[in-house]
């Protein structure tokens, strides 16, 4: 049987967080480490701590936006009631020489009476679609005065745009915190560039020898 020893395995992951962990704080003993060494652990253990922090805040901030706004999402559905508007009249689609002289938007304004909540008659411009002719009927929300309103927002799109809010503002933090680990890490190699060379500088006579041809000259 073969005696050539195994190579060691690498430490597992959790061992080289602690390790770098004991390092940044200083509780780790290692003769060979440079004061540099443990800022460089220092940038990347605040990084980390950055990182978590932005997250808490982000997801943080989502459920407070979403409990802010779901309660007046539930007062406008519980306030606004939805009625059907009869069209009266629509606009000339020839008018502009077009079928898209309305614009983009798949909805057109046309002329409608509805009947409030109150049993009142109203007349008024709604948004329909473009297909819409006259004797169509169009849902519209309402408020207790017959007057046409926005819909009430939905807890489901509330959810969603918090969630997005709170991704936008977590993308926005972890750009920020991976600038400022990279300038801290430039900083610090510039650092140890300048500390090598100067350290070449001072040591390089003596280890060539050119320190004692310099003596005896």
């Amino acid at each position: 049987m073969s005696s050539t020893p195994r190579p060691a395995r690498p430490a597992s992951l959790p061992r080289r967080t602690g390790r770098r962990l004991r390092r940044a704080l200083g509780a780790r003993h290692e003769p060979l480490v440079r004061p540099l060494d443990r800022s460089r652990a220092r940038a990347w253990l605040s990084a980390v701590l950055g990182v978590v922090l932005a997250l808490a805040l982000s997801v943080g901030g989502s459920l407070l936006l979403y409990r802010s706004t779901a309660p007046r999402a539930d007062a406008d559905r519980a306030r606004l009631r939805q009625v059907d508007a009869v069209v009266r009249n629509v606009p000339d689609r020839t008018a502009a020489g077009s079928r898209f002289a309305g614009g983009y938007s798949d909805r057109v304004d046309v002329d409608a009476a509805w009947t409030a909540p109150d049993g009142t008659q109203h007349l008024g411009t709604v948004q329909a679609p473009h297909s819409a002719v006259v004797g169509s009927r169009v849902p519209v929300w309402v408020d207790p005065a017959g007057a046409v309103s926005d819909p009430p927002a939905d807890r489901a799109a509330l959810a969603v745009s918090a969630a997005c809010t709170g991704a936008g503002a977590l993308l926005t933090l972890l750009a920020l915190l991976a600038l400022a680990l990279r300038v801290r890490l430039h900083t610090l190699d510039r650092r140890a560039e300048a500390a090598w060379t100067s350290d070449w500088a001072r040591l390089e006579p003596l280890w060539s020898g050119r320190a004692g041809h310099r003596r005896e000259d």
